[in-house]
């Protein structure tokens, strides 16, 4: 019977020491949010290159026509290029009504996944300076075209960008803010000035993707990342590997994004991907997994339990303090925001069945 105390103390103190690693994890990487740079702003001199944007698009007949008419609206774009991917639906024909140029899908090659071989063939078809990729369900603003040239243009040879996310009903509002905070998180801030993430650690957002036409040819476009379900964060990675400049923004003055119609499409769509489990190795999923769980999951029930320390009140305080930073980054918001670390428990376990069982199976199709 004596041994229990023991037990229950030694697990006591062993949680501690892990929960207060894990809080030193994250406030390192949240303090390099200091020195991040100014949001992108529109209000710069027209590019002198010229800009091809390519949409890859996949039955999107309900969500593409605002991204054309936002792209028609910026006036930047020397070509407007959507590679349909075998859609069933009336992609082709909002396409072309958009005033975009079709690019009809070839057959889907052994070994690549839909979305990068959709990218690649936008790029090969491409003829602009700069090549920008967007999703089909992302709301472009006048100003981003240019913005990007600019930032691409200075000392980064790939830009991506954090965009201003539209959630429509409360199931959203309270559950994407929570998978979003656990980005910086595990990553930090990315838009830093003068960052350089190592290999291991870089991200992209493959819904805005900027870059050089020719040295991403030169790259072999998305070929070293074909068969990536999140092709995005591969390609990040395999950019660093070979010594590029990625350059995360802020563009939440200039670009919308409704990701998903429904906290259920969230649930689903998100929380299959946000972890990368597919580009990821076991232990930096177990890893990230671990600092998630300590600094961002379990503080807010340990307090409401009665069973907070110090450690636990300081990391709700900065669980707090991260959703008021993300709130410029959301609209609209209303209370289901406000209370979205609620949502913290579901979504550490929505990641974590991600991890432990990951999925290849989007938009119809399943890959090997």
């Amino acid at each position: 019977m004596a041994d229990r105390p023991v037990g229950a103390t030694l697990a006591r103190a062993a949680f501690a020491a892990a929960q207060a690693g894990a809080a030193a994890v994250v406030l390192a990487r949240l303090a390099r949010g200091r020195r991040r740079r100014p949001p992108l702003s529109g209000a710069v001199e027209a590019p002198a290159q010229t800009i091809s944007v390519v949409i890859p698009a996949r039955d999107e007949e309900m969500r593409l026509a605002p991204c054309l008419e936002g792209l028609r609206a910026d006036g930047d774009a020397a070509e407007i290029l959507v590679v349909d991917d075998r859609s069933t639906d009336a992609t082709v024909q909002v396409a072309r009504e958009g005033g975009a140029r079709v690019i009809a899908g070839e057959e889907l090659p052994e070994g690549w996944v839909g979305k990068a071989w959709a990218l690649q063939q936008g790029l090969r078809a491409a003829t602009g300076d700069v090549v920008v990729f967007l999703d089909a369900d992302t709301r472009p603003r006048p100003g981003l075209l240019r913005a990007l040239a600019a930032r691409l243009a200075g000392d980064a040879d790939i830009v991506t960008v954090s965009p201003r996310f539209e959630c429509r009903t409360a199931g959203e509002r309270l559950l994407h803010p929570s998978m979003a905070a656990t980005i910086p998180y595990r990553v930090g801030p990315g838009d830093v000035e003068g960052r350089k993430p190592a290999p291991g650690r870089a991200i992209a957002n493959g819904q805005c993707l900027a870059l050089g036409r020719e040295a991403f040819l030169a790259f072999g476009g998305m070929v070293g990342v074909r068969g990536f379900m999140t092709e995005d964060i591969a390609l990040a990675r395999a950019l660093r590997r070979a010594g590029w400049n990625l350059a995360m923004a802020d563009a939440t003055d200039l670009l919308d994004v409704r990701m998903y119609a429904s906290a259920r499409e969230t649930w689903e769509g998100w929380g299959r991907s946000l972890l990368a489990p597919d580009v990821n190795p076991p232990l930096r999923r177990a890893e990230d997994l671990a600092v998630l769980w300590l600094a961002m999951g379990l503080p807010l029930p340990r307090v409401l339990l009665g069973r907070g320390t110090p450690i636990d009140w300081l990391l709700l305080a900065v669980r707090l303090a991260m959703t008021a930073a993300l709130a410029r980054s959301y609209r609209p918001r209303g209370l289901p925001f406000w209370l979205s670390p609620l949502a913290d428990v579901p979504t550490m376990t929505r990641l974590t069945w991600s991890a432990v069982r990951p999925t290849r199976t989007w938009r119809g199709r399943t890959y090997a």
